[in-house]
């Protein structure tokens, strides 16, 4: 079974889980999942999780990522992107002797995007996955339901304007967990005055998964029948490569291997900070309340993710990668 994270290119026009029941057929394994779902429409980084990875999901949908949106001004739509029904239409132009509905300027657009940078407030879109009383917005919107959305905190890292051809602007953005693109554009379009939709989206990056390094199901595909997947699986605890290791000592592997909580004694080094030839007071100062860890065996073996306790002064287990 193969354990790890695959970057995978999904091609519009099927599903996040479309991709993921192909690739549990291409690598022959069940336990696969993905973190950040795609729309059927949109294309771009997906990461993959395989065998234990799985349950990094959790870890993972907290991670920032970087699109490339084209926004359509003038239309609004029921599903705030091209894909949905029509609800309104009008014309847009930078040419004042055009008799369009809505004469922008390219300064009122850059200025407008500018007003989204930063931490914003975003109502959700009706067509999205977010649950109202046990049922899916999207379940409520197909049975012609649309109920009050609360605004949420969201944060625009960044937003770069790459082209303006009205009625169409391409900009990247660079946002945090949570942020829906579709509703960006339709919250950009109303500031504008004209009404606006998402018409193609494409994930550059998630975390430390960019596009130049994806892969194609075809591309997986044709290196499983080669034998040569492997090279292009990351290991688990790369996703963790931030945070400082913890070695335990060869008698207290047993310890982390059940998820117990772990005491300094236990501890043969932290990074290169040998246990034996340090005092344990001067390690202490380097640890912080909360901090997390990534625990190898003696064997080095990346086993799980601790979190320090200052107040009982022991490591508790957060998640396990057996």
């Amino acid at each position: 079974m193969y354990n790890g994270l695959i970057n995978v290119y999904k091609e519009p026009g099927f599903t996040s889980m479309d991709a993921v029941a192909v690739l549990r057929g291409i690598l022959k394994q069940k336990k696969i999942g993905h973190t950040g779902t795609l729309d059927p429409a949109a294309e771009g980084v997906l990461m993959v999780c395989l065998g234990n990875a799985t349950k990094l999901c959790s870890f993972l949908e907290d991670k920032d990522k970087e699109y490339e949106c084209r926004m359509l001004l003038g239309v609004t739509t029921d599903t705030e992107d091209t894909t949905g029904t029509e609800i309104t239409r009008k014309s847009v132009s930078l040419n004042p002797e055009d008799s369009s509905d809505c004469l922008l300027s390219e300064e009122q657009i850059k200025e407008t995007f500018l007003l989204f940078k930063g931490d914003i407030k975003q109502i959700p879109p009706m067509y999205s996955a977010l649950k109202k009383d046990g049922k899916k917005l999207y379940e409520l919107a197909r049975a012609g339901k649309e109920i009050e959305r609360e605004a949420r905190d969201i944060t625009i890292h960044d937003i770069e304007i790459k082209k303006i051809d009205l009625p169409y602007v391409t900009f990247r953005v660079h946002c945090a967990k949570g942020t829906y693109v579709r509703s960006l554009c339709r919250d950009i379009g109303e500031k504008l005055g004209c009404g606006g939709c998402m018409d193609h989206l494409l994930r550059t990056r998630v975390s430390f998964f960019s596009k130049e390094n994806s892969l194609r199901l075809s591309e997986i595909e044709k290196l499983a029948k080669a034998g040569e997947v492997d090279r292009f699986i990351l290991p688990t605890s790369d996703v963790f490569k931030d945070l400082q290791s913890i070695y335990v000592k060869e008698e207290s592997s047993k310890i982390i291997q059940n998820g117990n909580s772990l005491l300094w004694s236990n501890i043969e080094k932290i990074d290169e900070d040998n246990m034996a030839l340090k005092d344990n007071v001067e390690l202490k100062s380097k640890v912080g309340n909360s901090q997390m860890f990534k625990v190898y065996t003696a064997a080095n073996k990346f086993i799980a993710v601790y979190k320090y306790d200052e107040a009982e002064d022991i490591f508790k287990c957060e998640k396990m990668f057996l």
